[in-house]
């Protein structure tokens, strides 16, 4: 919720400062970007810290940071203070999507595309509080009251976050036997039930979080593409976000084609403020985001992870086709509503796939460099839709059209589909598995710990007979 507020309030402070400051848009422009550029610095780095030294330490660290320098942005005095502040809070924000791996990390594999899915609720709550926050704060108290009341979440959260759970399957990684076993303890308490008779064995692996990891022949092909369509996620969907309030501030496309001819270097400073119609329309926009989320929840489990990226790809770029007629505000607002509701579904559907085909040991800084690459995607994307948008409607309708065909092309080609697939611990663990659960003799299936575990079984034999013993995905559970 908070990283969404800190995202959409991208779209609404960029006018407000290119009025008050009298700022050029490349100027506006580069506010948005230079968040996106300290997110892409800081992905990789929260990957690799969440990797190494704890999930919950990454998402503690890096949201406690975005919420100080959220809160020092409010007291900007100038542009270049506001930009230096403004891209420390992207680099706190690169963190946030190592809640989805520790999230990731609890969840059964038959219910965790629905628990990974609706968590995003949150992201398009947190969208549409913010523009609810802007209509109330916008005309009466300004843009810094509303950068420091969007901080409310990561207050919340850093006053609740000793609660907050470690993994207990990094827990086992790290040899942190004993703490794992606390948390899978409390989970059993949780769910009133017990756990199984044995004891957990933790297979400690030190060399965790190596980016060179993801780019093993095991993964490199299926590393490339995401980083693709990550990419594309971000560069479409903040697209969409700030072309939205260019076209709404426009009228139409008629509108953006009437005032282009005016756009001269003397008249870049002109401009408008928002007005309540606009909020109302971006509003109704953002709302887009909770059908997008429903329906790829209802999706994402009967035809899979990638077919329901490629499908939400191609019908963002379906609905970016009528956009190049002259169409009026209406027709404009349910065109842009269904892209938008198109693209949220790919990119959530994104997160589900993520964390679920890169083992334990490199999932943290798989998803973090993934979501670096959205970062360079979101880096980028301001300059197409607020400037080149100024130059040609048509080309920069066509750049997200074809970035779009691409990721879906790039999805397709995925070599695995994750559907149905237990989390994996680490590519050794998984040939172990894989040698072993063809050993001769009856096998056993006892209940594992539940909830957290229940879903991911493999076998492992037994040096004292024939028989194989229950191997839980947090390591191996030795039987009595």
């Amino acid at each position: 919720m908070a990283d969404a507020m800190e995202m959409m309030i991208l779209s609404i402070l960029g006018p407000q400062l290119h009025c008050e400051w009298r700022l050029p848009s490349w100027e506006v422009a580069f506010i948005t970007s230079v968040v996106f550029i300290g997110m892409m610095l800081s992905s990789s780095l929260w990957g690799n810290i969440s990797d190494k030294y704890g999930r919950k330490m990454g998402l503690t660290l890096c949201m406690v940071w975005t919420l100080y320098y959220g809160l020092l942005s409010a007291f900007a005095p100038v542009y270049g203070w506001i930009l230096v502040l403004r891209g420390l809070v992207g680099f706190g924000i690169g963190g946030a999507p190592q809640s989805v791996t520790l999230y990731s990390e609890f969840l059964p594999s038959k219910s965790r595309a629905t628990c990974i899915m609706l968590i995003e609720i949150f992201w398009a709550l947190g969208a549409v509080f913010e523009v609810l926050l802007a209509m109330l704060v916008m005309p009466t108290l300004g843009w810094r009251w509303l950068l420091a009341f969007s901080t409310a979440p990561l207050v919340v959260f850093a006053a609740l976050c000793f609660w907050l759970p470690e993994s207990a399957r990094y827990d086992v990684l790290a040899g942190n036997t004993l703490k794992a076993m606390t948390t899978l303890k409390r989970i059993a308490a949780n769910n009133r039930m017990e756990m199984p008779k044995g004891r957990l064995i933790a297979d400690r692996q030190d060399e965790r979080g190596k980016i060179k990891d993801l780019l093993t022949p095991e993964y490199r092909r299926t590393t490339i593409l995401l980083w693709f369509i990550w990419f594309a996620n971000a560069f479409a969907y903040y697209g969409l976000v700030l072309l939205t309030t260019e076209l709404f501030q426009a009228g139409d496309i008629c509108g953006v084609h009437a005032t282009k001819a005016k756009v001269e270097p003397s008249c870049s400073l002109e401009c408008s403020y928002l007005t309540l119609d606009d909020y109302k329309d971006l509003l109704w926009t953002t709302l887009a985001e909770f059908p997008g989320l429903f329906i790829t929840l209802w999706v994402i489990d009967r035809i899979g992870r990638r077919k329901t990226m490629v499908i939400c790809f191609v019908a963002f770029s379906v609905c970016i086709l009528p956009l190049y007629a002259c169409i009026g505000r209406i027709p404009l607002t349910i065109f842009i509503f269904i892209a938008r509701a198109s693209i949220t579904g790919g990119w959530q559907a994104a997160y589900v796939y993520t964390p679920e085909v890169y083992p334990t040991m490199t999932r943290a800084v798989g998803i973090g460099t993934s979501s670096g690459l959205a970062r360079v995607g979101a880096l980028l994307t301001p300059f197409v839709a607020q400037v080149l948008l100024r130059s040609s409607v048509y080309l920069t309708l066509s750049v997200y059209c074809v970035c779009s065909l691409l990721a879906a092309v790039a999805t397709w080609f995925l070599p695995i589909e994750t559907a149905g697939r237990g989390l994996q611990e680490s590519s050794r663990l998984n040939n172990q598995h894989q040698q072993t659960a063809h050993t001769p003799g009856p096998q056993t299936h006892t209940p594992g710990p539940p909830t957290a575990s229940q879903a991911n079984y493999g076998t492992r034999a037994d040096p004292s007979g024939p028989e194989t013993q229950p191997t839980t995905s947090y390591g191996n559970w030795e039987g009595p």
